[in-house]
């Protein structure tokens, strides 16, 4: 190992790999905070550019510079504008939102900027130590288990219910999963509730949907409460607050200590990614918090927003562990850049580190000045960045509508997708006024086709449901589901008799 890493750091320390780290951090960085253009999008327009530099250590620098600085850079769009275009920062808006429009949109992309170097350089750190023996761990996971563990990511619902209604998040989940069924199935290569729309075919859009689902109803919401703020204080020109206090810091610190670790090993598990990743963090965080903090997930929790960010930034990194020591990509960031790696004549496997050390170490070294970069970068921009909330009114719904729209046709390149944008995104903004959450729909929706993928593999492999009874880690996995539903409906329940008895002692 001690080997590895020199040769790591000759090779990445460069002149020519120090550039490529740069370049890709900027450029992931820009395309991160533009909502519909996430990673997979610029990492395949970017492969000829990388198949032309020719040296394979220094064309996965950049690419992966790219991916880690489109995720760390992806919180603005969700911070500023709550249109979270990459998957992986849908749960950063939660509560990175309702810190802008409170008049904290500074202090929330700086807690964003320390939680995303945290959990991405935490990553690296366990990405270089654990690799080689994760990769035969994430080999026992099969169709069962990874249906299990969709399971656990949708019972994540129950943080997202808040002191609101159970059941209204659970409905929203079903219409998700129910949404997560247009298209072709996975047993059945034929179209489903398509209603003779050939667009439809693929199923819809998670860009369309994310942008429906939050962008738009936000700008409705604009148009239809003059009275309404984005920065909550009466949207002065004056971004301050930028800096968090050091009881901030103590706070959020045990958050980014978990969360880097769950993240990274949720992202070692091929197909999990830094969408399950963020949704679990935050609702680990969300149960485990106290009553009066649990009170303020959802409203602008400093708390709620360090969880999610730290998570799917540790869990990009645990990405590279499948990619590299197996050669299965994780995710379709992560599909791009073994196409990428195939072109440039090199096989990731088991054999990457014996044949190829300086390519893998150099990655891993690469990934520790990459955050540190990343942080420099946006560190100082945060007071010129966050001064987007300071648009006047009359310029700032425009804005909104060009990048949704824009967002939702680069996304499929189909007009289709703006009426449906339009028309998810009326339906809404219904569905707010009556006080439904959307963030449970938008889980059901993107855990839906995984679910379904994997559990109709393990069906036909054990011809019935008797899998989950044959492999113990899918029975493990599903109780703990059941334990992340059924904990917080107790800890609730205990509160509403205690606050029943002072009320009988009185």
């Amino acid at each position: 190992m001690l080997e590895g890493l020199l040769i790591g750091l000759s090779t990445a320390f460069s002149v020519t790999n120090l550039a490529m780290v740069i370049g890709g951090c900027l450029i992931g960085t820009f395309i991160g905070m533009l909502p519909g253009l996430g990673p997979m999008s610029i990492i395949a327009i970017m492969i000829p550019v990388a198949i032309t530099i020719g040296d394979p250590s220094a064309a996965l620098i950049l690419l992966a510079g790219v991916y880690y600085g489109a995720i760390f850079g992806g919180s603005t769009s969700s911070i500023l504008l709550n249109a979270p275009g990459v998957a992986g920062t849908v749960a950063t808006s939660f509560d990175g939102y309702p810190m802008a429009r409170a008049g904290k949109a500074g202090k929330a992309l700086t807690v964003a900027a320390i939680a995303s170097f945290a959990g991405g350089t935490l990553g690296a750190v366990l990405l270089m130590v654990f690799a080689p023996m994760l990769s035969s761990v994430a080999l026992l996971f099969h169709s069962a288990e990874y249906f299990a563990l969709m399971v656990v990511g949708l019972s994540a619902i129950a943080a997202f219910a808040g002191t609101g209604n159970v059941a209204k998040a659970v409905l929203m989940t079903l219409l998700g999963l129910i949404l997560a069924t247009v298209g072709e199935g996975a047993l059945f290569n034929m179209p489903r509730f398509t209603m003779g729309i050939m667009d439809l075919q693929s199923g819809l859009s998670f860009i369309t949907l994310a942008m429906a689902m939050f962008a738009l109803p936000e700008a409705l919401f604009l148009v239809l409460n003059p009275a309404r703020s984005v920065q909550g204080s009466g949207g002065g020109s004056k971004i301050d607050n930028l800096r968090i206090s050091g009881a901030e810091m103590r706070s959020i610190a045990p958050v980014i200590g978990r969360q880097s670790v769950q993240g990274f090993f949720i992202g070692v598990l091929p197909g999990a990614g830094a969408t399950i990743a963020s949704f679990l963090g935050y609702a680990v965080e969300r149960n485990i918090a106290t009553k009066d903090e649990q009170a303020e997930f959802g409203k602008g929790s400093i708390k709620g927003l360090a969880a999610p960010e730290t998570a799917n930034n540790a869990a990009c990194t645990g990405s590279f562990v499948p990619l590299l020591t197996l050669g299965i990509p994780g995710s379709g960031t992560t599909a791009i850049l073994l196409g990428a790696l195939i072109a440039l004549n090199v096989t990731p496997g088991p054999r990457l580190m014996v044949d190829n050390p300086q390519i893998f170490w150099a990655v891993i070294i690469s990934m520790y000045i990459g955050n540190l970069i990343l942080l420099i970068l946006n560190l100082p921009l945060i007071p010129y960045i966050a001064r987007i909330l300071a648009v006047p009114r009359t310029y700032l719904i425009p804005f909104i509508l060009f990048f949704t729209l824009m967002g939702s046709y680069i996304g499929q390149n189909n007009a289709t997708e703006l009426l449906i944008l339009v028309g998810l995104g009326v339906c809404a903004t219904v569905l707010r006024f009556a006080d439904y959450p959307l963030a449970p729909l938008l889980i059901g929706f993107i855990l839906g086709s995984m679910l379904e993928d994997n559990f109709a593999r393990s069906m036909q492999l054990y011809d019935g449901i008797g899998f989950i009874f044959e492999r113990p880690m899918t029975l493990g996995l599903l109780v703990i589901a059941v334990l992340l539903v059924l904990v917080p409906s107790y800890r609730a329940r205990r509160a509403r008799a205690r606050q029943a008895g002072v009320a009988d002692g009185d």
